[in-house]
């Protein structure tokens, strides 16, 4: 994605298709990233504990499912069962997403009826159209995320059997 929000330089992102076109969904996707940027400011908690999980979840995501693997291969379930331990921060991470870009998006919203920028109803229904849609990827994302870990989960608990 190039649209984001960096809090670790405090800076905004935007691909130059969103930054020059002059759309309601452009209005939204920035005003969105903006929304990142004001929880940060503000000290929003839930995107500080997200940032927090990163580099576990960057660790967990890649060594997970080679601990599952070499555990069943080695037929070490407690090795196995770490590395579900361990991928299962993805799904945390994915867990901790959805506040963070739903509040991100409400700000957007906010932010754009408040400041005259979305002024009929159907630049609104645009804007909650786009936002919406994107909120619904993190939601397919968590259902994944869950539907990988119960996946290693069944793998390994099928090994008692």
């Amino acid at each position: 994605m190039t649209e984001h929000y960096d809090p670790r330089n405090k800076t905004l992102f935007l691909s130059q298709g969103v930054a020059s076109v002059a759309s309601v969904a452009s209005v939204a996707i920035a005003a969105h990233e903006l929304g990142h940027a004001m929880q940060d400011a503000e000290g929003y908690f839930p995107l500080r504990f997200r940032a927090a999980l990163v580099p576990i979840v960057n660790i967990g995501s890649n060594l997970g499912w080679i601990l599952i693997m070499i555990g069943l291969f080695l037929h070490f379930t407690q090795l196995a069962w770490l590395g579900v331990l361990v991928f299962a921060g993805g799904a945390v991470f994915a867990l901790a997403t959805l506040p963070v870009e739903l509040n991100a998006s409400a700000r957007a919203k906010q932010l754009l009826v408040q400041t005259g920028i979305i002024r009929t109803d159907e630049e609104r229904q645009g804007v909650n159209t786009v936002l919406n849609a994107a909120a619904l990827t993190y939601v397919a994302g968590l259902v994944t995320a869950i539907l990988q870990l119960l996946y290693y989960v069944s793998i390994v608990g099928g090994r008692r059997r």
